[in-house]
């Protein structure tokens, strides 16, 4: 029997430190270890350090985009010493061939990722600059830019890393575009809704905020403008999901683009009232709304006061103008003022606002029949019993 000596267990021990974990000697594993951790420590040092020099170099611009810009790159900008921790210690490590060949991967997919996650946070500050260019985009049409883009990213980002590790993309688009023809057979509606929205956002029907009344759909406010739906809310706060179809294919009115806001009015006066009073209303409610800011000029749109018809009870006076304001609140206030103006005309002009009223005249004929007089007083009893008569 032999009888193993301090050697043979040395021997032992450094077999193992260089035979390691899957063929890579322990001592460069802990050293890789060792240069990952220092750069995860130096991450925030790192990022602090950019960070603040990319900061001074912004202030010094008038603009506050490349601030946006800035704050969303920080996240992809923090995970830049992670890659540069990962890629310097794959790079001491003593491996085959196909071991490099995984790691080289594997370095080559983080640059690829943090390059795409990059240009995808950027879209936001993006589109707030497109937002500045209102004579070309809309709100609506920005956001769909921005998540159109952000969705391309990530599939191009998608695709390249694919790509770095030897999966044909190509094969797998083809067989997507396949199913996709397959699933378009029965999701018409979808594709419907979506076409639309392009639609609709082009045309620049309404934007978020409007104020919007679609025949037999609805009528609200419009919050969000979606690649489906659009949701309205009603003016009892209740949110409606419209199909962006039903918006492009149904008359719709946007009340947000009133220039003016009109109030149409008929004043009724006494059959009894007096030319003289007549025109003295007349002129008097026509000088007010020209004396007023608040009310349109003649000259910018329609603007009358003029009796108009003779009816059962009155006669009518037709008022008819515009506020400069389309503000609902504003235009109540408005109302409200000129409401009491003509009030306070009709009433010096000694003249009174008409009611509904009927005259009824009665004549008597020769031959009217008699009333026939009861010779004694009937008294009516009421029970639970139906009305009976009884003599007294």
């Amino acid at each position: 029997m032999q009888i193993a000596s301090m050697r043979d267990f040395w021997d032992l021990v450094v077999e193992v430190w260089q035979q390691g974990i899957f063929g890579i000697q322990i001592a460069d594993t802990l050293i890789a270890l060792v240069i990952l951790g220092i750069f995860l420590w130096l991450r925030n040092l790192f990022t602090r350090f950019v960070m603040k020099a990319l900061r001074r170099a912004t202030d010094r611009t008038r603009t506050d985009i490349d601030d946006s810009i800035l704050d969303a790159l920080t996240a992809p900008i923090r995970f830049v010493p992670i890659v540069m921790g990962v890629f310097f210690a794959t790079s001491v490590l003593e491996v085959d061939e196909a071991a490099n060949a995984f790691f080289y991967n594997v370095n080559r997919s983080l640059v690829a990722f943090t390059l795409f996650w990059a240009f995808f946070r950027v879209t936001g500050p993006v589109g707030h600059v497109l937002l500045k260019a209102q004579a070309f985009f809309t709100r609506a049409m920005v956001d769909w830019v921005v998540k159109a883009a952000r969705v391309a990213f990530v599939v191009l980002g998608a695709a390249t890393i694919l790509e770095l590790w030897g999966i044909a993309v190509g094969p797998i688009i083809a067989g997507l575009g396949l199913f996709g023809v397959a699933v378009a057979l029965g999701a018409q509606d979808l594709f419907k809704n979506l076409i639309a929205g392009l639609f609709v956002i082009g045309e620049r029907r309404f934007n978020v905020g409007d104020w919007i009344l679609v025949d037999g759909v609805v009528e609200g406010t419009v919050e969000q403008i979606g690649f489906r739906t659009t949701t309205v809310r009603r003016f009892d706060r209740a949110p409606v999901f419209v199909p962006n179809a039903r918006l492009a294919d149904s008359a719709m009115t946007n009340f947000s683009r009133m220039t003016h806001r009109r109030i149409r009015w008929i004043i009724g006066v006494e059959h009894r009232t007096s030319i003289e009073q007549l025109r003295e209303i007349r002129d008097r409610i026509e000088q007010y709304i020209h004396e007023h800011d608040e009310f349109a000029h003649p000259s910018e749109v329609s603007t009358f006061v003029r009796i108009d018809a003779f009816s059962d009870s009155s006669i009518d006076i037709l008022l008819y103008c515009f506020t400069r304001t389309t503000v609902w609140g504003e235009w109540l206030e408005i109302k409200e003022r000129l409401a009491l103006e003509i009030k306070s005309i009709v009433a010096q002009a000694g003249a009174s606002f008409a009611f509904p009223s009927r005259s009824l005249y009665l004549e008597s004929t020769p031959d009217a029949p008699e009333v026939f007089p009861y010779s004694r007083p009937v008294a009516v009893v009421q029970d639970d019993q139906p009305e009976a008569r009884q003599d007294g």
